[in-house]
């Protein structure tokens, strides 16, 4: 029960909410309204005389704000109607006051940045009402809280002092803060032009300033002095050969820690990658407090850019590689804005994003994990089970962070067996971190990949440890050859793959392998075990036995065992098991493309095989016969008795 609804609807109106990436600015419109909603929800929403507007029904449908009366009507406004407009202007009062200081966005587009504004001025324009008979409520600036620059990149630390750079210059946070007020109330494009002027002034004498105290330019400014005042001294000719070799070193020092320094100083003033630079230092006065300090927002949320490393230039691979030295090898950039998301949110805030799963399980991420884990909360995950995004070829999941560690964390994940993906259909699991947590951590999603995660593995070997393999070649390279028969002419399998139990054939050529004579043992009519690259719809990993002289091609990879102490079908029976593909998909960091997931070898050789003796190995043997042979007959056998 809330006594004081003036002093709740002041403290929502307070809450800092900013999408780092906004893009067309969908996430700041479906909070705008959200935010409503919840006000109506918690029944503080009230006109600007104080009365609730208790006979309305505010809800969220689709990202847009539903209206309906006590009797379940859609409200339109009449400007005639002494009630409609009460509701009319309570809309657009509440919005403007929601735009102006709750939502924040930047995006390094400046087409997006224009599409973003205009949306959330058609939101403020849906609720227009009129003054009178002819005269319209004039459209205030809500341009200036949603900014063009590059999120990732900035010259100065959010930590950088700023009170120095207030005691000097003719501006304080206040200033700077009603200039931002006074241009949203800006009643002509002079006044607004103006505004804008004074407002670029005092951010460039913050940064001159900020620039002044930068402490590379202090230790060069400090060094200078030292060279000055060691080469300037009077009994320069009266050293000895000894104190003139020390003196030289010294100078020589000096100058080298100069030339490094201003060549660093110049590189940050000219170098390209600042181009875009975003200042989140100073380029929103409503989050730092009255002596300039960064306090952060409340929450970030959105769905950033997924861009691979390497699509950056080198200059810019070498920036974002030293910024987040908690990443390493190949990442793409929602991993850096997950970080840099963090790094702008306050101390209580809340980030909530959805971006890519790869960073869950993948290898090259076990560093950022770990230091994830170290310093933030996972409050809650849902791995969602489908494409959200028709043009990503990566699965997507939700994330909500906050900056306190936590020892535990849920996931959610949906119910199988729900024929309707919806949020009612969530499982819900809570994992404690210290349970799972090992140098090699990863997020573990539900209660069964749990136990494994703490399994026991004393008693198995890896699969790589006791086969060498190799990954499939490309048919491309592989011509069609009419040459005699030779040790080096092998069957290509040009058409065809690898199924459960079952190595489809549909076309095959001959081809030359003189040049791979290294990979010949691959080929070779020996027992080998082969698994298909692509996962089935059925998530299971495709796999069987095979002795023929064939070459494969790259949708499917060859095992050779080389410890006698293992039989070729008893491998292939534990490979081909459900555990073992449960196993891989709960702790690979497979890549998702489209509908399909793919293996790695690296993955594929930490199975765990169990490592047991000829007599536990030959049931499974012989009904790893049974099943070939039924498949060998008719491809579409149904061996799943046997299987299981």
């Amino acid at each position: 029960k809330i006594e004081d609804r003036n002093e709740a609807n002041k403290i929502i109106n307070e809450l800092k909410i900013c999408d780092p990436a906004v893009g067309s600015g969908h996430f700041l419109v479906s909070a705008l309204n959200e935010l409503i909603a919840i006000k109506n929800d918690i029944r503080i929403l009230q006109d600007r005389e104080g009365r609730r507007l208790k006979e309305y029904q505010f809800e969220v449908v689709n990202d847009e704000l539903v209206v309906t009366d006590e009797d379940g009507e859609l409200f339109e406004y009449s400007p005639n109607n002494k009630e409609s407009q009460r509701i009319q202007e309570t809309l657009f009062h509440e919005k403007q006051t929601i735009i102006e200081n709750c939502l924040f966005g930047v995006d390094i587009n400046p087409n997006s940045v224009k599409i973003c504004r205009l949306r959330l001025w058609i939101e403020l324009l849906k609720n227009a009402y009129y003054k009178n008979e002819t005269e319209l409520e004039t459209l205030p600036n809500i341009d200036i809280n949603i900014k063009c620059g590059n999120s990732l990149i900035s010259r100065y630390s959010l930590d950088a002092d700023i009170k120095k750079a207030l005691k000097n210059s003719k501006w304080s946070i206040e200033s700077y803060r009603l200039a931002v007020m006074t241009y949203r109330n800006a009643r002509s494009k002079e006044v607004k032009h103006g505004m804008e002027k004074l407002i670029n002034d005092i951010k460039s004498d913050f940064e001159s300033e900020i620039a002044a105290n930068d402490k590379r330019l202090i230790k060069r400014n400090k060094t200078k002095g030292e060279l000055f005042a060691l080469t300037n001294q009077q009994q320069l000719f009266a050293m000895g050969k000894t104190e003139k070799a020390n003196w030289n070193k010294k100078v020589k020092k000096l100058t080298t820690d100069i030339r490094k320094l201003e060549t660093e100083l110049e590189e940050i003033r000219n170098n390209k990658i600042y181009e875009n630079a975003f200042e989140w230092r100073f380029e929103f006065p409503e989050v730092l407090n009255d002596n300039g300090e960064f306090l952060g927002f409340d929450v970030v949320i959105g769905n950033p850019p997924y861009i691979p490393l390497e699509a950056f230039e080198v200059s810019e691979r070498k920036f974002f590689n030293n910024k987040y030295s908690q990443l390493e090898r190949k990442y793409e950039t929602s991993v850096p804005f997950i970080l840099e998301g963090l790094s702008i949110l306050n101390n209580n805030g809340l980030l909530s994003y959805i971006a890519p799963i790869t960073w869950q399980t993948g290898e090259n991420y076990s560093k950022f994990r770990n230091y994830f884990f170290e310093y933030f909360g996972l409050e809650k995950l849902i791995n969602l089970p489908f494409n959200i995004f028709e043009d990503a070829y990566v699965d997507t999941a939700l994330y909500f962070v906050s900056r306190k560690p936590n020892s535990e964390y849920s996931i959610h994940v949906f119910d199988k067996k729900a024929k309707v993906e919806t949020l009612e259909n969530l499982e819900y699991n809570k994992f404690k971190i210290s349970e799972i947590k090992s140098p090699d951590f990863k997020i573990i999603i539900d209660k069964t990949a749990h136990k494994f995660s703490r399994f026991d593995y004393k008693n198995f070997v890896q699969f790589g440890s006791i086969t060498k393999s190799t990954q499939g070649l490309s048919g491309s390279n592989f011509p069609e050859t009419n040459k005699v028969e030779s040790e080096f002419i092998f069957s290509f399998l040009a058409k065809g793959n690898v199924y459960n139990y079952c190595l489809a054939k549909n076309s095959i050529y001959n081809t030359d392998l003189t040049n791979k004579r290294n990979l010949i043992q691959f080929y070779q009519a020996e027992p080998k075990i082969l698994i298909r690259r692509i996962i089935n719809r059925q998530d299971r990993l495709s796999v069987t036995y095979c002795d023929e002289r064939l070459v494969f091609k790259k949708d499917i990879n060859p095992f050779i065992p080389i410890d006698d102490k293992f039989d070729c079908y008893f491998l292939t029976g534990i490979i081909a098991s459900k555990l073992i593909s449960f196993l891989y998909l709960n702790s690979s960091s497979i890549a998702t493309k489209d509908d399909f997931r793919q293996t790695t070898l690296t993955e594929l050789r930490k199975l765990p095989i169990p490592n047991v003796n000829d007599e536990l190995q030959k049931p499974i043997s012989e009904i790893v016969k049974e099943i070939l042979k039924f498949k060998s007959e008719n491809s579409d056998a149904d061996t799943s008795r046997l299987e299981n």
